[in-house]
């Protein structure tokens, strides 16, 4: 059955390394993306096609919450297993994944959207693809001009 459903997300370990973000899965498995993040202000728009999975941090940022944004090829017992979590998003509709993180469907492209002030954490959004991924973290828009 190809039918998905949202998946509620446990909290997992996190590690944020020099080369990259570590997530360890409740079933010991853990997954690490490549790179340092690129930072985005205010939202991030992930291209057709990819897969796009959202990371909120704590505050002192050993763990966290992950969700699947459409994701529709994982069987849900996998992702029950792994702690990770799963929201299925129709086209032009939008949803609050966690408090100050929102998703988009813009069609073929998925917009997440954060204040992390208001999420308590930092914000990544991983795309990836057969072909490859990217990482991103959300940050709050800076002024255009400091206060002296």
């Amino acid at each position: 059955m190809s039918q998905r459903s949202d998946i509620a997300p446990e909290t997992l370990q996190i590690s944020l390394e020099p080369e990259g973000v570590e997530v360890e899965y409740l079933d010991d498995r853990s997954v690490f993306y490549h790179g340092v993040p690129a930072t985005r202000e205010g939202s991030v728009t992930c291209g057709p096609g990819k897969d796009a999975h959202v990371l909120v941090t704590s505050p002192d940022e050993e763990e966290g919450v992950m969700v699947y944004v459409n994701d529709r090829s994982t069987h849900d017992e996998i992702l029950e297993s792994t702690g990770v979590g799963r929201v299925i998003i129709e086209r032009d509709e939008e949803t609050s994944l966690f408090p100050g993180v929102d998703a988009e469907n813009h069609g073929y492209r998925v917009e997440v959207s954060a204040d992390p002030e208001a999420a308590r954490g930092r914000v990544f959004v991983f795309a990836e693809d057969e072909m490859g991924e990217a990482s991103y973290e959300i940050v709050n828009e800076t002024p255009d001009e400091e206060d002296s």
